[in-house]
């Protein structure tokens, strides 16, 4: 069994490779691939060997949460967790301003000693009030032999925090007897805290964005239906019955009228409207991406999410739930933004390291401090430990690939193009060569035509018209550098005639299911990478084999299972515009990774006081290390924001 669930709690990279490497050593799970943007784990399993409560609580033990319960609202979890992260960022702030009121000596409580305790109450609050998780989560990692940006926070803050305690009972006799200048740094403590807080909620906020065509498929979905509860045909006496969606079953007669979405996928019983009193006009446009609405009447089908935008009809179930064709496209694009490019995957293995990299820079930093000042410059050797600790930031790195492949993913389903996995949006970039069939891919078969003996005898463009934009199409590809091979077991004639129209030089005609396979073999051979694109099962072999396969939406469904890359209507213009996204998206996640590597790069080293050797008194505080960490996240899920207003 292979599906999508909700996990709680990831806030970086290391969380989501945490989760990700706990899923594969549970014995009955084959495969796992976690999303951090998407919050979503796609767990293939055996049911026979492990259960979904058993992961749970194996991810549960780790510190975060798997959602099994279907009935539980995961929009509803987040709304909780989204409500108590803004009343922690809140607080947090709260504390970290009375405290460097205190500290700073803006409002004078009765000397230093007693602004230090105050402050040492306050900032204590605030670590078991808003920063609670952060220590948890640190804990059940640490029993585990993990570590996560969560691990990073709770030592950074408690380092902080246990120094200024000591220093408030002790840092008179410990340092001032020696003539040496001491402080308290519980705002240090605080302020980490309150800003990755805020780096949290603004990411939230903005990671929401990035899903936001997910939502609208899943928004498709109607919550209620009309059922019929005499099971007539036609239009009767009795009036239909309001009933939630999951109670219905196959069989059941639905009513739907102008305006509602159809609930299910069914065959139309029957059908009315202004202007026929035998048809309905069904709205196929989210599905499809055809503006013209389709006529529907008896024994036609429909499918979920459609939308009749005259009259009203009455169909009996054939798919419901999870096997309606609107429920399949939403799992295809859940898994695919679940799924991981390969650039992902080298991402990944960087931050299950990164953590332990970090501590280590940290305790080198420290250790040079106290070498070169001596423990003169422990408070300084401290302060720059901490500092390192909280600007290193993994989830920078963690966001720069997920986030663009789901804008990109999202960007791909409001054009009715359905891309199943990470690598084949990655590979579409790199297509020189594609590789079509022509009746159905290329080209519209007359549905005049009933006698098929006397179509032969028909000229081409009498019989198999040329779809929505395929010139169109063919020469945008051509502009992006593509070769076009159009195969047909056709006639020479006819095929030469539609290679003509469409603007294709390299055809071939009477050609077997084996010659479109050697074709593909061909041209990989000669170091292309080759997109096939086809609609029948003839077409099978050579999509299986090709290195990204597209099959259009209204072909056989063997076409489809087989194809990395399905469209949903017959407009063409899908095809370049999907190689283009594609070629936007994989920059988008270079510059993402870019700018995450050089952040690192550039504040590490400042952070532990590097410009101190050249003479330049200048660090990265661990006030500012906490708002520079934040900022990082954030800068790269903005720029992914970025893909969805490109055109195409």
């Amino acid at each position: 069994m292979k599906k999508t669930f909700p996990v709680i709690g990831m806030a970086c990279s290391a969380c989501s490779a945490n989760v990700e490497n706990k899923l594969r050593s549970i014995v009955g799970i084959n495969e796992a691939s976690v999303n951090l943007v998407g919050r979503t784990a796609l767990i293939d399993y055996d049911p026979s060997q492990v259960s979904i409560e058993k992961i749970k609580q194996e991810i549960s033990n780790i510190g975060y949460d798997l959602v099994i319960d279907e009935e539980q609202s995961v929009d509803q979890l987040e709304a909780i967790s989204f409500k108590l992260l803004k009343r922690n960022t809140l607080l947090a702030w709260l504390f970290s301003i009375l405290i460097m009121c205190f500290s700073m000596g803006w409002v004078n409580v009765g000397g230093k000693d007693a602004a230090n305790q105050l402050s040492l109450v306050l900032a204590l609050s605030c670590i078991v009030l808003c920063g609670r998780e952060f220590y948890v989560s640190a804990l059940k990692q640490l029993r585990n032999k993990m570590a996560g940006m969560d691990t990073l926070v709770s030592l950074s803050t408690a380092i902080a925090f246990l120094f200024s305690a000591f220093n408030t009972f002790w840092g008179e006799s410990t340092w001032g007897v020696r003539d040496l200048e001491w402080h308290t740094y519980f705002d240090a403590s605080t302020m980490i805290i309150a800003f990755v807080l805020t780096g949290r909620l603004l990411e939230e906020k903005a990671k929401d964005s990035t899903s936001s065509s997910l939502r609208q498929l899943m928004g498709m979905a109607p919550k209620t239906a009309r059922v019929v509860t005499k099971k007539q045909p036609v239009e009767g006496e009795i009036a239909p019955e309001q009933v939630p969606i999951s109670t219905l079953e196959k069989g059941d007669l639905v009513e739907v009228h102008a305006g509602e979405k159809i609930p299910v996928d069914g065959d139309v019983t029957w059908a009315s409207s202004f202007m026929t009193n035998d048809a309905a006009y069904i709205d196929e446009s989210m599905i499809t991406g055809e503006p013209t609405p389709a006529v529907k009447r008896v024994g036609d089908k429909v499918m979920a999410g459609t939308i009749p935008s005259q009259g009203k009809l009455r169909l009996r179930a054939r798919q419901i739930g999870e096997e309606t064709s609107l429920a399949q496209i939403i799992a295809i694009v859940q898994q695919a933004q679940s799924s991981k490019a390969p650039v992902q995957r080298l991402v990944d293995k960087a931050a299950g390291v990164f953590v332990p990299v970090v501590a280590s820079i940290a305790l080198v930093t420290f250790v040079l401090w106290v070498a070169i000042g001596g423990w003169n410059a422990l408070p300084q050797a401290i302060m720059s430990a901490v500092a390192v600790l909280v600007v290193a930031c993994p989830c920078a790195m963690g966001l720069a690939t997920p986030t663009a492949l789901m804008v990109g993913m999202g960007k791909a389903a409001e054009h009715q193009i359905l891309i199943k996995d990470a690598t084949a949006l990655e590979q579409l970039r790199k297509v020189n060569a594609l590789v079509t069939d022509k009746t159905g891919t290329l080209t519209i078969p007359n549905k005049k035509i009933v006698d098929f003996t006397a179509a032969d005898n028909l000229e081409p463009e009498q019989r198999e018209s040329l779809k929505l934009n395929a010139p169109e199409a063919i020469e945008a590809l051509h502009n992006q550098g593509i070769e076009i091979h159009l195969l047909s077991g056709d006639k020479e004639e006819a095929v030469k005639y539609w290679a003509g129209k469409a603007g294709i030089e390299h055809y071939q005609s009477g050609v077997l299911p084996v010659d479109k396979e050697s074709l593909v073999k061909q041209l990989q051979s000669q170091g292309k990478t080759v997109a096939m694109m086809g609609d029948g099962i003839n077409d099978t072999q050579a999509l299986s084999l090709a290195d990204v396969s597209v099959a259009i939406g209204t072909g056989t469904d063997v076409a489809m299972d087989v194809a990395q890359v399905t469209l949903m209507g017959d407009d063409l213009s899908n095809v370049p515009a999907a190689i283009e996204l594609s070629r936007k998206t994989v920059k988008m996640i270079w510059q993402n990774l870019f700018w995450a590597f050089i952040y690192n790069i550039v504040c590490l080293p400042l952070a532990a006081g590097v410009m101190h050797l050249f003479g330049v008194d200048f660090q990265i505080t661990p006030m500012w290390a906490a708002a520079l960490m934040a900022l990082s996240s954030l800068s790269v899920v903005l720029n992914s924001l970025r893909l969805k207003y490109k055109k195409l």
